[in-house]
């Protein structure tokens, strides 16, 4: 089976998304699979040549230049490699791709459908015309959660029966530094974790004003770290933290390494993620694998993500996000139980077996695109 991806977020620092394309992509080729990787540019890292994968990369800069890439180079290469596969990593798939050629897309989440106005106007305008196109075009779709699999067939009622579950699994990319190591960062005390870009979905704003709640005392013993690079839509965190009289408080050190990010996650007391909407939500069992609990909200696939080791808030009311933040800083035995719980959650997910039902997607999309050219469709 030769498997073309979409490879263009292996060219950027490793967020969300990205991590889930090169855990896959890093792990079928480990299977010695036949994989070609297509970057708008050169990769962020010469893994992927080093590991084997077949890379094409170009000079295409920019959103509009990307955009063009994956219209004209992209499907040009795919027919000239015989893919059996195109797998379309993040929402999109080319409008040009040869006719002969398998289709896939993941569906990630839809928060352009339920939580558009946390969008930037443009990419929410992308996500209208690209998603709908991507998923009528595709022979098979992969949801990373339930949740988002209920999302795509009710939207897009039509597509349901090439619908399927492929959760995403975890990475203990590094293991934790002494606790010292995060003097680096900033840290010299207990602390609770934040981690995601700073944008309007995650909820920053909501979960400062319920911080700024609670008693001093607890705001002292417990520091508020935010790892997260810098996102856009007016999230001004040191403008907030001055006008909430916590700056004092909060610790800000911005994008992390992963070996940081590891230390970060095994010495928090928990992970707050009381985000408006994600289609899975990563960090929480980045976190869990580490056996750090985590607070996160009661909406779209956070419960089932979280499991037995999450504590849920309601993300529009800071009343529930405060008084979650002060039952996990004052409940010793609660946050010990839902600390137990994580590696029992954990377990439940692997990017062993993402990968397996991945593959499996892979045939199915074959398959069908096999009957299609049979029956001239």
């Amino acid at each position: 089976m030769r498997i073309g991806v979409d490879a263009r977020l292996l060219c950027e620092p490793v967020t969300g998304i990205g991590r889930y394309t090169q855990e896959i992509c890093s792990r079928l080729i480990a299977r010695e699979r036949d994989v070609h990787l297509y970057m708008p540019a050169s990769p962020i890292s010469d893994m992927w040549h080093s590991a084997g994968a077949n890379v094409r990369s170009a000079s295409f800069r920019g959103r509009l230049g990307k955009m063009l890439w994956s219209q004209t180079v992209m499907p040009h290469y795919a027919a000239k490699d015989e893919l059996d596969v195109f797998w379309g990593a993040t929402h999109r798939l080319p409008r040009f791709l040869s006719e002969r050629i398998a289709r896939v897309v993941t569906i990630h989440d839809l928060v352009w459908k339920y939580a558009g106005e946390t969008m930037r106007p443009f990419s929410r305008l992308v996500e209208q015309c690209l998603m709908p196109q991507a998923i009528h075009a595709a022979d098979m779709i992969m949801a990373d959660s339930i949740s988002t699999a209920e999302g795509i067939k009710s939207v897009f009622p039509d597509a349901k029966d090439k619908v399927r579950v492929v959760a995403l699994g975890a990475s203990r990319w590094a293991d934790p530094k002494p606790f010292s190591a995060l003097r680096d960062v900033g840290v010299d005390g207990s602390y609770f974790l934040f981690v995601g870009t700073l944008e309007p979905r995650k909820n920053l704003a909501r979960l400062l004003r319920a911080f700024a709640q609670l008693p001093p005392e607890l705001r002292t013993s417990f520091r508020l770290v935010i790892a997260g690079g810098k996102g856009w839509g007016g999230v001004d965190i040191n403008a907030w933290l001055t006008e909430l009289g916590i700056d004092g408080q909060v610790i800000l050190p911005g994008y992390v390494t992963d070996d940081q990010l590891a230390s970060l996650y095994a010495h928090a007391e928990f992970l707050v993620m009381p985000s408006l909407y994600e289609g899975f939500g990563l960090p929480i069992l980045e976190s869990m694998l580490y056996g750090t609990p985590v607070i996160t909200s009661n909406c779209s696939s956070m419960p089932e993500v979280g499991g037995n080791a999450a504590l849920l808030v309601d993300p529009l009311c800071e009343t529930s996000i405060a008084n979650g933040l002060k039952l996990m800083m004052t409940d010793d035995v609660l946050r010990s139980e839902l600390a137990h719980n994580t590696s029992t959650n954990v377990n439940r997910f692997s990017w062993e077996s993402t990968v397996n039902e991945s593959l499996a997607v892979f045939e199915e999309a074959i398959e069908r695109r096999q009957m299609k050219l049979s029956y001239g469709r």
